[in-house]
C-alpha cells in the first residue's frame, strides 16, 4: 500500500490546470494577486528589507528570478527567501488553516516558474497543489484554536512547519517532476522541516523582529527539498505513517488525525472554502473588530481626540504576552498589540502599507489612544467557534462626547460565511492590491488583468515583469 507521502507524490503530479474546478484556478489566481501586492508594499519596512539584503548576498544580482516589486534578479533560493520575507512582512497576506500558509509555499513555486518560463497554468496548479496539501496536513495536526473542557486554548508545540510539504510539492509541480520524484522530496522535507517555534515567539514579549517562524528560510528549505530530490537524493517516505518515530514525533504535535490528508485526495479540493483574505495589516484575531470599529467613527466622524475610552471583546485564546504588549518600538510590535491596533483603527489610517510606517505606528496620537484601549474575551466567543470555526464573536465601545458607541460582528471581512458581505470580492481584492503597489508599479491594472488571465499565459515571466 502506498504511504501517505507517495500518495500525495501521485496527486501533485497527477494535476492537470485544464481539469481543476473552476473556483480552485480563481482562488489560486487571487491568492497569487493578494500576495504580489503584499510583498511590494512591503518594500519599506526595516525587517523586510533585511530580508532583500540578504537575499541579494545569498544569490547575487545576476540571476533568472525576481525580488518582486525591486527590479533585482538573483538564484531561484535567494529569490525565494525574500520573497517569503516581503510577502509576510507586513502581515497583510491571505490565511488558511493552520494559519499563514501563503508566504511559505508561494515564493519558491513562484521563482522556479520564472526561471524555467513556464506557462501560467503551471504555476496556478502548484498554487492549488500547496494550499490543498497544506490545509490537508495542517487538520490532521494541532490547530492553533483549540477547545478543551468547554475552553479555547493554544497547544504547546505549534507553528507552520506542516506547510512545507505544500511548499516543496509545489516546487516539484512547476519543474514537471514524477510521483517516484516528488515523493523523495517531500521525504526530505519532511526530514529536514524547521522546529515549531511559534509558541516561544507568541510567550515572550516584546517579540522578536522574526515572528512565527522565519519566512525566507522556510520557502528556502522547500527549494532545497525539491531540487536535492531531483537530483538523486532519496526521502523518508514513511515520515506521515509513523506515530512513534516520524513527523507526528519529532514535530511535536499532541493530535496526529491523518486520515484527512488523502480522503478523497485528487477527487476532492478542500481548502477553497477556508481561505481567507486580510484587508488590515495586522494579526487576524483583530479584523472583526477593527471592521466594527472604523464603522463607528466614520459614521459618526468621531476623531481621535474625542475619544475617552475604547473597549474590545474578542477572541479568548490572545490573551498572551505578544497579543497584550504595549510596548510598541516598531511595526512588527503593533502588527499583533491589540491595544494598538484599536487605537490605529481609530484613525482611520487607509488600511494597507499606510499603517505600518513608522510614523503611523510611534505617532503619539495613537499611543496615547492605546492607553485608552481594553481587551479582554468575548463571553460568547467559545459558543461561536464550536458551531462554525470561521466565527469570531466581537464587540468594540466607544466612549466619546458622552456617548457609547457600540458595534458587533460575527465574522471579519475577508473571510467566507454565512454572510456573503464578508467575502473579499475581486474588485475588492484587486483595490487592495492597486493601493499597496501604488507609487512602485507603473500600470497596476495591467498586473490584475494578467493574474486573472494567467491560466492562458505561456510565460509567466511576463507577469513579474509587469512588477519592476
Amino acid at each position: 500500500m502506498a504511504t501517505i507521502i507517495e500518495q500525495l507524490a501521485g496527486f501533485a503530479a497527477d494535476v492537470d490546470a485544464r481539469t481543476l474546478p473552476a473556483d480552485v484556478v480563481r482562488e489560486s489566481q487571487r491568492i497569487l494577486l493578494d500576495s504580489l501586492g503584499c510583498a511590494v508594499a512591503s518594500l519599506g519596512d526595516e525587517g523586510a528589507r533585511r530580508g532583500v539584503d540578504y537575499a541579494r548576498y545569498l544569490g547575487g544580482t545576476g540571476g533568472e528570478a525576481s525580488i518582486l516589486g525591486t527590479g533585482t534578479k538573483t538564484s531561484v533560493p535567494a529569490a525565494a527567501f525574500a520573497n517569503a520575507e516581503l510577502i509576510n512582512a507586513l502581515d497583510q497576506d491571505a490565511v488558511l488553516p493552520p494559519g499563514h500558509v501563503t508566504p511559505y509555499v508561494l515564493p519558491g513555486a513562484l521563482a522556479t516558474a520564472e526561471s524555467l518560463r513556464v506557462p501560467g497554468a503551471k504555476l496556478l496548479e502548484a498554487i492549488a497543489v500547496a494550499h490543498e496539501m497544506s490545509f490537508r496536513i495542517g487538520k490532521a495536526t494541532d490547530y492553533l484554536r483549540d477547545i478543551k473542557d468547554g475552553v479555547v486554548t493554544i497547544p504547546d508545540v505549534i507553528g507552520y512547519s506542516s506547510t512545507l510539504f505544500g511548499a516543496a510539492a509545489a516546487v516539484g509541480v512547476v519543474k514537471g517532476l514524477d510521483a517516484e520524484t516528488l515523493a523523495d522530496a517531500l521525504g526530505i522535507m519532511g526530514s529536514t522541516v524547521p522546529a515549531n517555534t511559534q509558541r516561544a515567539w507568541m510567550m515572550h514579549a516584546p517579540s522578536t523582529t522574526i515572528k512565527y517562524q522565519l519566512a525566507g528560510g522556510m520557502a528556502l528549505s522547500a527549494v532545497t527539498a525539491a531540487n536535492l530530490a531531483e537530483r538523486g537524493h532519496t526521502g523518508d517516505r514513511q515520515l506521515l505513517d509513523d506515530r512513534e518515530y516520524g513527523f507526528p514525533r519529532f514535530i511535536g504535535t499532541s493530535r496526529w488525525e491523518p486520515a484527512p490528508i488523502t480522503a478523497g485526495l485528487g477527487t476532492e479540493w478542500t481548502f477553497t472554502p477556508f481561505q481567507s483574505f486580510k484587508p488590515y495589516p495586522h494579526c487576524r484575531v483583530m479584523h472583526a473588530l477593527f471592521d466594527a470599529l472604523t464603522e463607528i467613527v466614520e459614521t459618526h466622524d468621531i476623531r481621535p481626540d474625542e475619544i475617552d475610552a475604547i473597549t474590545a471583546w474578542g477572541e479568548s485564546f490572545v490573551l498572551q504576552p505578544v497579543w497584550v504588549n504595549e510596548t510598541i518600538r516598531n511595526p512588527r510590535d503593533a502588527q499583533f498589540s491589540m491595544t494598538h491596533g484599536l487605537a490605529l483603527a481609530a484613525h482611520r489610517i487607509p488600511p494597507g502599507k499606510d499603517w505600518q510606517t513608522p510614523e503611523a505606528v510611534l505617532d503619539p496620537s495613537v499611543l496615547d489612544l492605546t492607553k485608552k484601549s481594553t481587551f479582554q474575551a468575548h463571553p460568547g466567543y467559545t459558543e461561536a467557534l464550536k458551531s462554525d470555526p470561521a466565527a469570531r464573536r466581537s464587540r468594540v465601545e466607544v466612549q466619546a462626547r458622552g456617548t457609547t458607541f457600540a458595534g458587533e460582528r460575527a465574522y471579519p471581512k475577508g473571510s467566507p460565511s454565512p454572510d456573503p458581505a464578508t467575502y473579499l470580492t475581486d474588485d475588492e481584492l484587486a483595490a487592495k492590491f492597486r493601493h499597496n503597489v501604488e507609487g512602485v508599479v507603473a500600470d497596476p491594472d495591467a498586473v490584475v488583468e494578467a493574474v486573472f488571465a494567467l491560466d492562458g499565459t505561456e510565460d509567466v515571466s511576463a507577469l513579474l515583469n509587469l512588477l519592476r
